[in-house]
């Protein structure tokens, strides 16, 4: 198992029930597959640097996870299904 930071930006026009119902959604991913959730942090409403699919603003959600490295791409995979979420980055912690 390794350590990650998971960053996602979710749609604004997504409301507080949906971004939670979208957090669940990734932390079960995770945890089904033997991972653990160690952190959950709601940044909160910013506004973008730069438009994503028209949006001027995101909701951004921080995640630190542990989990089996195979898994990560079926983790991006999943995340880049999901219409509410418009970026992400998973990045890897230095052990």
């Amino acid at each position: 198992m390794r350590n990650y930071e998971l960053v996602m930006i979710i749609n604004p026009s997504v409301d507080d029930e949906g971004a939670t119902a979208t957090i669940e959604k990734t932390s079960k991913f995770i945890t089904d597959r033997g991972g653990i959730i160690q952190e959950v942090n709601q940044w909160g409403r910013k506004k973008l640097a730069y438009s994503i699919k028209n949006c001027a603003e995101g909701n951004y959600i921080y995640t630190k996870l542990s989990m089996d490295p195979k898994l990560t791409a079926e983790l991006e995979a999943s995340i880049e299904i999901s219409e509410d979420i418009l970026r992400h980055l998973l990045v890897k912690l230095s052990d």
